[in-house]
């Protein structure tokens, strides 16, 4: 087995405290951002950030769907974390500050691939999809907090 890396990143121009918040509001705006990738979302636990447990569904290819329940921690400032339960997937959400009332957003995913053939064309073609994944979410995160 093979790790799995995918990272978008998009340049948001709302200063890094609110797209942070956005990113990390579990109970209100993230639900917003999702893409038709995701469907049964749920908040279990929390609903702010560290300490959330949150449920979802992501459709990656019309015959890959993982059932996520991940709980949320957040190790330094502007960073969110993301470890599901279900798998060995990790999404790591990075906001910094990118000049005036601008915000860099990173969204860094990993996870161990399967083995052999499947997990060659795994490594291959799984980063660029969930890439386009996220490039949507950030689309819609960009969208709500240049509002």
């Amino acid at each position: 087995m093979a790790q799995v890396e995918a990272t978008t990143e998009r340049v948001v121009a709302a200063d890094a405290e609110t797209v942070f918040d956005a990113v990390a509001d579990y109970s209100g705006t993230r639900a917003k951002l999702l893409s038709e990738h995701f469907s049964e979302y749920e908040v279990r636990e929390g609903g702010d950030g560290e300490g959330t447990l949150v449920h979802w569904k992501l459709q990656a290819t019309s015959k890959r769907v993982r059932d996520c329940l991940l709980e949320v921690s957040e190790p330094t400032d502007g960073e969110l974390v993301e470890k599901d339960r279900n798998s060995s997937m990790v999404t790591t959400w990075r906001v910094t500050p990118a000049g005036e009332g601008r915000s860099k957003v990173v969204v860094h995913t990993t996870w161990q691939g399967a083995g052999g053939i499947g997990g060659f064309f795994e490594k291959t073609f799984a980063p660029k999809g969930l890439g386009r994944i996220y490039d949507a979410v950030l689309a819609k995160l960009a969208a709500e907090v240049e509002k």
